[in-house]
């Protein structure tokens, strides 16, 4: 067994084995256990012995909850350039991840949130258990979905990605399913049998005797308001039209809206519309990279972990303090150029891991 102790790594049989271990934390990801892992796939990706990777998360509530985000806080709080490192090198690994070359089995149990959903919706094979909480959360804490989860939430059924995108909302296994998040249900009973197949077997072979029928999800039944409320052309016209839908969970979705970042849900909106046509996935990180450096000197990031994470009052002051005062500029700061040519990251049809300055 190799690696930082907080990811662990080690072959079993015919499979490379990533181990997320830090269960206190929720498997949240740091910045060395980024670098650990990309460094193991780097290694298995030459390696004849290893014909597949199989990632999960340490402990018995889920495979990873996103970034360290308390080190985002003091990061930005500060005006440090430690989060913008992290997230460069975060994206670069999804990236990869998505263009590896072999079978990538990501075993979804349990909470899977932000970069979690970085580290494993991006692979080859997404398993989901009925203990699975998917979910991008960001703009409760000021934030945008990252980690290729705008790119992800683009590709969703109609609006289904909006209003994952802009609620936060966890899904199950059976609308993650429905939603693109995931590829396959497995009771997570079975989960040690599976990875057990998947060390001795081929990934086909493995999963025949072990993928089941998900419990039923919630999100089919909604299409029809779902769709059409969120497809109108901006957060506040969204907002008026879950309002006078006349349905009940319409309306708890416009109560859940009225408690996020105004400013981070107005460029939210925007990154998903954008992804929708930038092409690749690298470009869409691209495009989040800018966003999430612009988000460091944001105000509401600040307040938003302190409110829900640092002093957990619950109570965010955001700034602006409604939609109507966030204004187009105030939006299209989040997807200017970087200035400073400092910053590397990855350009369409390249290898994943070729820098180039943008």
């Amino acid at each position: 067994m190799t690696g930082d102790e907080d990811v662990l790594i080690r072959t079993e049989g015919r499979t490379g084995r990533l181990i997320l271990n830090r269960p206190e934390a929720l498997n949240a990801l740091s910045h060395p256990m980024v670098l650990s892992i990309e460094a193991a796939l780097t290694a298995w990706r030459d390696d004849p012995a290893v014909e597949a990777v199989v990632i999960s998360g340490a402990g018995e509530r889920g495979l990873c909850a996103g970034g360290d985000i308390r080190a985002i806080y003091e990061d930005a709080r500060t005006g440090g350039t430690a989060s913008a490192d992290f997230w460069r090198d975060e994206y670069r690994l999804n990236a990869l991840i998505a263009r590896y070359p072999k079978p990538y089995i990501a075993l979804m149990d349990g909470i899977v949130m932000g970069g979690g959903v970085g580290v494993s919706a991006h692979g080859t094979v997404r398993i989901v258990t009925e203990r699975s909480r998917v979910a991008m959360p960001e703009t409760g804490i000021g934030f945008v979905p990252d980690a290729g989860g705008t790119y992800l939430l683009a590709l969703a059924p109609g609006e289904l990605g909006t209003h994952l995108a802009l609620t936060g909302a966890p899904v199950g296994a059976a609308d993650a399913l429905l939603c693109g998040l995931a590829d396959h249900y497995v009771p997570a009973e079975r989960l040690d049998r599976l990875v057990a197949d998947l060390s001795r077997t081929a990934v086909h072979d493995a999963l025949t005797s072990h993928v089941g029928q998900a419990p039923p999800g919630a999100l089919a039944a909604h299409r029809e308001w779902i769709d059409h409320c969120y497809a109108a052309d901006s957060v506040e016209e969204i907002v008026d039209r879950l309002l006078a839908s006349g349905v009940e969970a319409a309306q708890e979705a416009a109560a859940t809206l009225a408690a996020k970042s105004p400013t981070a849900l107005k460029v939210t909106l925007t990154a998903l519309r954008r992804a929708r046509g930038l092409g690749p996935l690298e470009r869409v990180l691209e495009q989040e990279y800018r966003v999430s450096c612009a988000a460091l000197s944001s105000p509401d990031l600040v307040e938003g972990i302190r409110a829900q994470v640092v002093d957990k009052d619950r109570t965010p002051r955001w700034s602006p303090a409604t939609l109507g005062e966030v204004t187009d500029e105030d939006v299209a700061r989040y997807f200017a150029p970087s200035g400073a040519g400092r910053s590397l990251l990855l350009a369409a049809g390249t290898d994943p891991l070729q820098e180039v300055p943008w």
